[in-house]
């Protein structure tokens, strides 16, 4: 006869389910798609950024040498970006610009 109260081992069960079905929604779950285009142009970013990085921590190479390369690689950085298009990001809840302004008096 049951009295309406859950048993330690329904209990366990019950928990073993929620988390199977919540590992495996998100094991299945796929990152957002991106064109080959998008992620040419990114890798491209990433590797001028790390040859940035690594010619300002080198302090045996002389700044007369490795000044016009970093500018040069933060100009195509720049031109890389603007080929991007805008980032659209989709939040859980909406952004507070979106809620009525608050007037203190």
């Amino acid at each position: 006869m049951t009295t309406g109260r859950m048993t330690a081992g329904r209990k366990t069960c019950l928990c073993a389910a929620v988390f199977i079905v919540g590992a495996l929604s998100s094991a299945t779950a796929e990152p957002l798609p991106h064109s080959a285009e998008w992620l040419a142009t990114h890798a491209a970013i990433y590797r001028l950024e790390n040859r940035i990085a690594y010619l300002e921590a080198d302090p045996a190479i002389d700044d007369g040498y490795k000044t016009p390369i970093i500018t040069g690689a933060r100009k195509d950085i720049r031109e890389l970006r603007a080929t991007l298009p805008p980032a659209h990001w989709r939040w859980a809840s909406p952004c507070c610009y979106s809620r009525k302004p608050i007037h203190l008096r």
